[in-house]
């Protein structure tokens, strides 16, 4: 026993030591060629390039049924052609060692929570890892969908799990142990990006906005003056504003779902650091390297509706606002300067980078609607007011010299919409910042920008399948993240540049710097370890199956063998609606169930030819009605028919051993494959 634990711990460490060196490899293979466009900003920029560049590579290889690991031929290509070139040189790499260190520190603290919360077990943490099980399984655009047979990922945005997927096939690390490595490469690489934008724009304190990350909202410390538990204040605190979703980056990451909205985080933040940079570097660059930045931007914009499509719809105006302001300061030599393409070529090029995609897409929105119920003010303040707040201190001369401003608030307080008119204050009075100085203010233009996400989600929402009740949750859901983020970049960097300008926080030397550092550092590593953040689920591993041994002792070595089985199968399970342990063999396995998590496929794919009753009601059938269990299986392709607790749980479970095979029977638990 002793023996397979150790072999075990040895497993995961190999998985993490190959998981970075594949990441490394493409990282350092890119950098050479981004450093006369960026300089000082090639190595971190490389990190989210690359990864961008892995993915689009590895996706058109599984759209035309090729190898993934292709995808990394290229990176080998020019690694090697940099080589040849004597593109590396240690005094350069010495340089850059901040940024790799910020990265492994940032991974390496995420991954401590993982190891201490690591199971995939409650939540969406379901869905994430049946999406990433089926794309390591089975490679192909558009995915197979393991929760509905016969139907493929092309109702959802699914990219972030193709991306890691491709990331475990080529590193060799199993998806149980892969899941638990994605949200510490997002949050790795998140911190890079924000950390650049840091440098980008201030000349000291360039850590602060980094805090967008460790900061939780204002309701958490509310919960926590409640006498709430840990756990509840977490959850809680992200279900502030009433029949929303209003989770901030600090509880995402602990929360442990590598779900879509937290995957692209580190794409979102990237793509704001390639638009300051050009805005603050446009007239700087050669033309090559204009070029190439509207390259690199169409990339991360286009990838935006494959990781998590709400982006997008915030993303593209951002984009089109950035392009319209060089333009604007360009005007006079708006052709030669190429100031146009950010506005006439990124978006275009965009869409063109996965057209696939769009062309295969199988799914429907329903459209923009006015908000009758907004935002309670102070709910409204409990989630968003540390940003609002600051902006207010930032502001007080401006309100003081043009106090008339503050009239453009009144009409969204008298139809009703407090929490608008607050939004409404810094933003109007950041807009006459903007016209009134000649220089550029990027922390200015990313608080219009959040600001202006927040008033238009209290006036407008896009309707959904969540009904009259939940209405907004989703708009709200996935519309506060990206303000946060721009939000809290903005007033950080607000706050970085009032402590510039106060003068009287001296420098650190070096030595008392790297204390203070490792000090913070080890701290962090610690809390995980000590603050309940478990959720009743912590096993200490990076396995995220490993609890089932325990928890769930008849199913843990049935699925370890279905997960050893390759080819084209379908499988038969028992269904038990929403977020409950039923799916979870298709969940763990990758291989795809007749109907898994129903209400999420009706959401994705509506209900018109009566599929959620019939599949439910054929699934029960099979169990229950012996001559009709080949018929029925055969009618979904299915190959094998997996019979647990769950199952007899749930139904009245009468198997005929005719047309049927037992290929597997331990511990309570029985699968049968379908013969000939």
């Amino acid at each position: 026993m002793g023996e397979r634990i150790l072999l075990n711990v040895e497993q995961q460490i190999f998985a993490v030591i190959s998981w970075l060196a594949i990441l490394t490899l493409i990282q350092i293979s890119l950098y050479p060629s981004l450093k006369k466009i960026f300089n000082s900003f090639a190595f971190p920029a490389a990190f989210s390039a690359s990864l961008l560049i892995f993915t689009i590579l590895s996706w058109y290889c599984g759209l035309i049924h090729l190898p993934v690991q292709l995808a990394l031929l290229p990176f080998l290509a020019l690694l090697v052609y940099h080589i040849w070139h004597r593109d590396y040189t240690i005094e350069e790499l010495k340089k850059e060692w901040r940024w790799e260190l910020l990265f492994l520190i940032c991974f390496l603290l995420m991954l401590d929570v993982r190891f201490v919360n690591p199971t995939i077990s409650y939540a969406e943490k379901f869905m994430d890892h049946a999406f990433l099980a089926s794309v390591i399984r089975t490679p192909v655009v558009p995915p197979l969908d393991p929760w509905f047979a016969g139907g493929r990922l092309n109702v959802y945005y699914y990219l972030g799990y193709w991306m890691f997927g491709c990331l475990a096939i080529v590193s060799g690390v199993p998806s149980n142990i892969a899941f638990n490595l994605a949200l510490p490469t997002v949050f790795g690489i998140a911190a890079v990006n924000v950390y650049a934008i840091g440098t980008l724009l201030l000349n000291r304190f360039r850590w602060l906005p980094l805090l967008i990350f460790f900061l939780p909202n204002p309701s958490f410390f509310y919960q926590i003056v409640q006498g709430k538990a840990m756990n509840t204040v977490l959850w809680d605190s992200t279900r502030t504003i009433t029949n929303t979703i209003n989770e901030y980056p600090l509880f995402s990451f602990i929360w442990g779902d590598v779900h879509a909205h937290v995957i692209s985080i580190f794409n979102q933040v990237f793509l704001i650091f390639l638009l300051l940079f050009a805005y603050q570097r446009w007239e700087s660059l050669e033309s090559r390297g204009r070029w190439i930045l509207c390259i690199l931007a169409a990339l991360s914009l286009g990838s935006m509706p494959l990781f998590n499509t709400w982006d997008v719809l915030i993303y593209a105006p951002i984009t089109l606002v950035f392009g319209a302001l060089i333009l604007w300061r360009c005007k006079k030599d708006w052709f030669k300067s190429i100031s146009w393409a950010l506005l006439v070529i990124v978006p275009p090029a965009a869409i063109l980078c996965y057209l696939p995609f769009y062309l295969q897409l199988q799914t429907s929105t329903g459209g923009l609607f006015i908000v009758q119920t907004p935002s309670n003010p102070l709910e409204f303040l409990l989630v968003n007011g540390w940003f609002i707040a600051l902006f207010f201190v930032f502001l007080v001369r401006d309100i003081a010299k043009r106090p008339y401003l503050l009239l453009v608030a009144i009409p969204f307080a008298l139809m009703g919409y407090t929490a608008a008119a607050i939004a409404v204050i810094p933003a109007i009075y950041f807009i006459a910042r903007l016209a009134q100085k000649k220089e550029t203010d990027s922390a200015a233009l990313l608080a219009i920008l959040g600001l202006g996400i927040l008033i238009f989600c209290e006036l407008f929402y896009l309707k959904d399948n969540m009904g009259d009740t939940y209405f907004r949750m989703n708009t709200i859901f996935k519309c506060y993240l990206p303000a946060w983020i721009l939000l809290g970049i903005a007033a950080f960097v607000m706050a970085g540049k009032w402590l510039e300008s106060w003068g009287k926080i001296p420098i650190l030397p070096a030595r008392q710097s790297a204390v203070i550092a490792i000090t913070v550092i080890g701290i962090l590593f610690v809390v995980p370890f000590v603050v309940p953040f478990t959720f009743s689920y912590g096993t200490h591993t990076l396995d995220g199956l490993a609890y089932l041994k325990d928890l769930h002792p008849s199913d843990a070595p049935a699925i370890a063998y279905l997960r050893t089985l390759s080819g084209n199968e379908i499988l038969v399970e028992a269904e038990g609606g929403d977020y409950t342990y039923y799916s979870r063999v298709s969940s763990f396995t990758g291989i795809p169930g007749i109907i898994g998590m129903p209400f999420h496929e009706f959401m994705w794919r509506g209900d018109d030819n009566g599929w959620f009753s019939m599949r439910k009601n054929d699934i029960r059938a099979i169990y229950e009605q012996p001559d009709r269990t080949i018929p029925l299986m055969k009618k979904y392709n299915a190959t094998l028919l997996y019979v647990g607790d769950a199952e007899r749980g749930r139904y009245k479970v009468n198997i005929s051993p005719v047309g049927l095979l037992s290929v597997y029977s331990a511990g309570g638990t029985d699968i049968y494959r379908i013969s000939g």
